[in-house]
This record gives C-alpha cells, structure tokens and sequence, in this order.
C-alpha cells in the first residue's frame, strides 16, 4: 500500500508556497488534502478521470480549508477535519483503500491535526500529511497555543516509523535551513541539505516528500533536545521544549 501511496500522490503548488495533494485511494478514486484552491483541484480531478470522495483538512485556515464550500458543491466529497466531519486523536477512519490515522498536532492552531496513511502489511511505510505542524526543516508558527504544545506535537511526529513520508502544508524549505545554519554555521549535514534544496529548486523540481528520519537528523526543532542545539543556544541544561521555544522566537524574527 504505501508504494500506491507514493505512487499515486500528486503535489499541487497553489497560492504561492501552499501545497496541496492529491492521493488516489482506489481506481478512479481520490482524496484531497488541504484544498485551499478549488480551482486548482478540479483541473488536476479532470486530467486524471479521477472522483473526489473525500477532503481531509488539517487545520482551519483558509489558505487550507478555503476551497472546501467549492469542491463539496461540484463533487459530493466527505468533509473530514475542523468545522466538518470532526475527527479525534488516535481515530482512524477509510477512505477507499486507503486506511487513515488521526494524529492530533495543537500548536500551530488548538485543532491542528496530521493524517497518517498506514502502510498496508508487507510493504513500506506510511505517508504523513503535517499541514502546517511540520515543515521540511522548520515547523508551524504556535498562534493559538504556546510552544510548549507544538514542542509536545513535534515529538509525537518524530515518534513515528523513520521511513514515513512527509508531505508538508507549505514549501517554506530553503528558508528553515538558512535558519538552521544562523544557529549551526558549521554544520556540514546542514550545508549540505540546503545545497541540495537549492540545487532542486533550480531544476524546477520539488522539495516535497521528505522522512521521518531526515527530519530528526536535519530539522533543527526536532533536535532541540540534543546537546549540540542547546549548546549551541549557551542553554546547556535547559529541557527541550524551553529550547524548542527559544527557537522558535529567533525563527519567528528570522521571517
């Protein structure tokens, strides 16, 4: 299932850095995740005789959730996430082939939630779509919770299979390593990652989907806990989600 999975997601570039998929769950079916421009997904649903059966919103901004009245009129999709079908931490619910998990992620918004697609047995693993939680090497900006709570939802991302993949809610990731390196100048695992970021970007290419594991070894708010960042920050015995939130106020005046 999981190679379906990958297989069969397409990534829609809308509203400038947003990115919403598109994710077959059966033969001529699909679901849709963050549809924050109707348009764009009714052109992508038509190229690929494709049937919308379901939207899956993360968070109720309307950069996610703003082409959802849209859709729902043209094509009968379910509504699944805030101000719809409401889903709770741990439920996990199909839609066509595909089985999904709800992973409840408050931080960036209280009814922040992931949705995680588990592999189907003998195959690889899962797909994790982090709307605005987590970025390829960044996270959400907490708005109305602290940082505690979004410190508390990364790790609940982290603690996922290292092979799942990541699909976030906006391409923010050249920035989040420009960052990383005002923290780590010299780390070379760092460089490296934005030269690759930058080499993709300038072949048209995507920077989408990363994994579980290369988010815990170069998303530098997952490493807040390790003795290199708080070294690095002179907060040596301070816990994890103190220096998570220091972190996230030196990003939040980076940009």
């Amino acid at each position: 299932m999981a190679g379906m999975y990958m297989d069969s997601v397409t990534t829609i570039c809308a509203l400038g850095d947003n990115y919403i998929y598109l994710c077959r769950c059966g033969q001529d079916a699909a679901f849709v995740v963050d549809p924050g421009d109707s348009s764009v997904v009714v052109g992508v649903l038509e190229e690929q005789g494709l049937v919308l059966t379901a939207a899956l919103v993360t968070h109720h901004h309307f950069d996610h959730a703003g082409g959802i009245r849209e859709l729902k009129e043209k094509t009968g999709c379910e509504v699944i996430g805030p101000a719809a079908r409401i889903v709770n931490d741990k439920d996990v619910f199909e839609v066509g082939a595909a089985k999904i998990q709800v992973i409840a992620t408050p931080g960036h918004t209280r009814d922040s939630v992931c949705y995680y697609l588990q592999p189907s047995k003998g195959n690889e693993g899962g797909i994790l779509f982090t709307g605005d939680t987590l970025f390829i090497g960044g996270c959400g900006r907490p708005i109305e919770c602290d940082a505690r709570a979004m410190w508390d939802s990364l790790r609940k991302i982290a603690a996922l299979p290292d092979d799942t993949l990541v699909y976030p809610g906006h391409d923010y990731t050249e920035e989040n390593y420009e960052f990383a390196l005002t923290i780590e100048p010299n780390n070379t695992i760092m460089k490296k990652r934005l030269q690759e970021i930058r080499e993709l970007q300038n072949q048209g290419r995507l920077t989408v989907p990363s994994t579980v594991a290369q988010e815990k070894a170069t998303n530098i708010f997952l490493r807040a806990d390790t003795p290199e960042i708080k070294t690095a920050l002179h907060m040596p015995n301070v816990a994890g989600a103190e220096v998570f939130a220091e972190l996230r106020r030196r990003k939040n005046a980076f940009g």
